[in-house]
């Protein structure tokens, strides 16, 4: 070393320059001497900025204060082999700096790297630096994108198969950085780097085995990746890895690359005959090693996914190492076996034999765990138990488990929430350990979860309160602790399981006349799905407001007829006549009192038989125009536009009221019928055919239906195969289809919307 410069100021480094044969010595002089013009004084600077820089980070940070980075940069393109081989090493290890790293992002040097690398063929220094330059600056997302946007991937793995493992290092760690993002995974499958990374498995180097490892763990959750992996001898490369216990310290890396396999069944096939299975098992018994243990445990979750492969997990016993992987004190090999045992309960025979090793008091312990990821497990396995299985159900019951379960409602881990959920529904088809769950506050813990915007948690936490509702008491301390708001606002849920499950608890809870009026008063959804069947029995009153009393059927048709809206009424049956005379003759006897029955409607009897015969038998989209023109011409026929407010629609109603002396009228004798009447005329004759449809209440006796239809059945070509929803037309074009959201389908709701009539 030189001696130290006499002033502080000519260099704020603690070390000097190796010596080289220029003028002077100090750092910022040799910074001053890379915009030389002597290729001499331009390869000795930067081969002694590369010693310097070697010599630690306050070194690089040093040479980054003296704006040494961008000559560097430019030198790196210099015509000169020497200089830009110097370069690109001073460079190199100046970019294993953080400091150094955040400035050459603002360069854009990324370029510039990688036409050298398609420039230089032969020039392993180059090669090392530039690729050390570049796996630096990887790590960071807008450099992996300026690394693929500038073509770099095909040379960089070209690289993996020189002989330099310098080289072949920092290739692998670009690659793998890249291949964090999806595009690029794809990317480096179409280049070809299944091979050479397979070739890189039997390095001398453990690093780059690893690196190759980690790499193949990335690509292979693509399914196209792993069909090329299979083909390349991959998968039996890496089982061969599992099989040397001299290479122990990639087994976990190893187990990873499996556990994406196992994705596919061929792989599974693969693993079964090499006696994969066995090994896998082998590794639970490794001591110290929670990683190997956990990446087992993984491949066994995959493993079991399938219902023949679970039977032979079954038959070399694995549930009872699984039962003991509980009690291990590593929670991340817990959270695995957790994993493992859920996968495998969904079949029968391991269920039963979980449940018989002791299994479920283990799992209900894990619910008691600090480890998120154990609790979610846990919760998960025991959903899986105790489903449509008793003897399970009641084994979390008598290890207490359902205690905790509903403090889990009370969490803030959505899957957990769910899970928890599920398993106290399933438990709670089961009486006694119902009313042992509602002693202990499920109802009010169920409150918040069905305010959620988590799909999963919904569909649990729904189908759990159908089970819990069916006890009376669940329904008062429902409506005490303000449920039912939040439990009504799901049946507008776009979900279909959702709103499934949401009506199941509704039904439910509507069982009970007070709690049935708490959910009227908070309205309902003005919509049936084409999963809402119209039947018999079925009657519309007006939309709801909020408050107002329910009130059946049969009070309405005994109240005096009044200056309201009539009530409609659906009734497809026709009773037999000389049935109903007898029954009149005999009540006439006894003296009793006349049960009150619906009216008849032939009319409509007539339209459903008239329909079945008229409409089934034709193509789909002509179904629905045939049936919108059936209902037109049973209601009136088509009415323009500018005519509406002459269609005598009102005047005809208050006669047939007047004519039965009752507000409740059925709807196969309304002959002159607006928007409302039709479309919900249109969704009774849907239902009682079996073809699908919505029914939607607008404003001002609007109301509309909906349909389903491809839209190649209604395009010439019939080259787009997309779902459409269409809006039936029944007033104005009868058969009419016209798409929602177009500009017909606006026009149309406008119509709907604004005139009223």
């Amino acid at each position: 070393m030189g001696k130290k410069a006499k002033k502080e100021s000519e260099t704020p480094c603690k070390d000097m320059f190796e010596a080289v044969p220029v003028v002077c010595k100090t750092p910022a002089t040799l910074v001053l001497l890379l915009s030389s013009p002597e290729e001499d004084i331009l390869i000795k600077t930067c081969e002694a900025i590369h010693t310097f820089a070697e010599k630690g980070d306050e070194n690089k940070v040093c040479l980054l204060r003296l704006e040494a980075l961008k000559p560097l940069c430019q030198l790196i393109s210099h015509n000169n082999k020497l200089v830009s081989r110097n370069a690109f090493m001073a460079l190199g290890i100046m970019a294993t700096s953080g400091d150094v790293k955040s400035a050459l992002k603002k360069i854009n040097v990324i370029p510039l790297i990688i036409n050298k690398l398609l420039e230089v063929q032969d020039d392993a220094v180059v090669h090392e630096f530039a690729t050390l330059c570049l796996a630096s600056l990887s790590v960071d997302f807008t450099c992996k994108v300026q690394i693929f946007a500038n073509k770099g991937l095909p040379p960089i793995i070209q690289l993996l198969s020189c002989p330099d493992p310098d080289v072949k290092k920092n290739s692998l760690e670009i690659i793998f950085n890249l291949v964090q993002d999806y595009q690029c995974r794809l990317a480096v499958h179409e280049l070809g780097v299944i091979p050479p990374l397979l070739e890189l498995l039997k390095s001398d180097f453990p690093v780059i085995q690893k690196l190759a490892l980690k790499t193949l763990q990335n690509i292979t959750t693509d399914k196209e990746t792993r069909i090329t992996f299979r083909e390349e001898q991959g998968f039996e490369k890496v089982i061969d890895i599992l099989n040397n216990m001299d290479f122990s310290d990639l087994h976990a890396e190893a187990l990873q690359v499996v556990t994406n396999c196992l994705c596919d069944d061929e792989c599974i096939q693969l693993i079964h005959k090499g006696g994969g299975l066995t090994k896998l098992m082998d590794f639970f018994l490794t001591p110290n090693m929670p990683e190997i243990k956990s990446g087992a445990l993984k491949c066994i979750t995959m493993v079991a996914q399938n219902s023949e492969n679970c039977k032979l997990l079954h038959e070399q016993n694995v549930e009872k190492i699984l039962v003991e992987l509980l009690c291990v004190a590593d929670t991340g090999v817990k959270a695995s076996t957790c994993q493992a045992v859920a996968a495998m309960s969904l079949h029968e025979s391991s269920n039963n034999r979980f449940r018989d090793l002791g299994g479920i008091p283990a799992l209900v312990e894990g619910l008691n765990s600090e480890s998120l990821v154990l609790r979610e497990a846990a919760t998960q396995a025991l959903s899986n138990l105790t489903h449509s299985n008793k003897l399970s159900a009641f084994a979390v019951y008598e290890a207490e488990g359902h205690k905790i379960l509903v403090q889990q409602l009370y969490g803030n881990c959505p899957k957990t929430i769910a899970n928890a959920a599920a398993t106290l529904g399933n438990m709670a088809r089961h009486e006694v350990i119902r009313c042992s769950i509602l002693s202990h506050g499920a109802i009010q813990a169920l409150v918040e979860p069905l305010k959620s915007t988590d799909t999963q948690i919904l569909v649990s936490t729904t189908l759990c309160l159908a089970m819990l509702a069916c006890d009376a008491e669940a329904r008062t301390q429902l409506r005490s602790a303000g449920g039912l708001h939040p439990l009504v606002s799901l049946l507008e849920s776009n979900h279909k399981e959702v709103l499934h499950n949401a009506c199941l608890a509704v039904n439910v809870c509507a069982s009970d006349k007070s709690t049935a009026m708490e959910m009227f008063r908070f309205g309902l959804t003005g919509h049936l799905a084409s999963t809402d069947i119209i039947c018999d029995g079925f009657y519309d009153a007006g939309k709801a407001r909020a408050g107002q009393k329910i009130v059946t059927l049969e009070e309405l048709s005994m109240q005096p007829v009044n200056r309201h809206q009539p009530i409609i009424v659906v009734h497809t049956t026709i009773e037999k006549k000389n049935e109903d005379k007898h029954k009149d003759e005999t009540q006439a006897e006894s003296h009793t009192e006349k049960p009150w029955k619906m009216m008849d409607d032939d009319s409509l009897h007539v339209l459903v038989k008239e329909a079945k015969k008229s409409i089934l038998p034709l193509k789909e989209q002509e179904q629905y125009a045939a049936l919108a023109r059936l209902v037109s011409e049973a209601m009136g026929g088509a009415v323009e536009i500018e005519n509406l407010h002459q269609f005598p629609w009102v005047l005809h109603l208050k006669k047939l009221k007047h004519q039965l002396q009752s507000n409740v009228i059925p709807i196969g004798l309304i002959k002159n019928g607006i928007y409302c009447h039709r479309a919900l005329l249109f969704k009774c004759l849907a239902d009682c055919i079996g073809i699908s449809c919505t029914l939607v209440r607008g404003e001002y006796n609007r109301a509309w239906n909906e349909v389903l239809l491809f839209s190649e059945n209604l395009s010439s070509n019939g080259c787009s195969s997309q779902p459409c929803n269409y809006i039936v037309d029944l007033m104005h074009e009868p058969g009419n289809l016209l798409a929602v959201n177009t500009t017909a389908a606006v026009q149309y709701q406008t119509i709907l919307t604004n005139n009223v009539v």
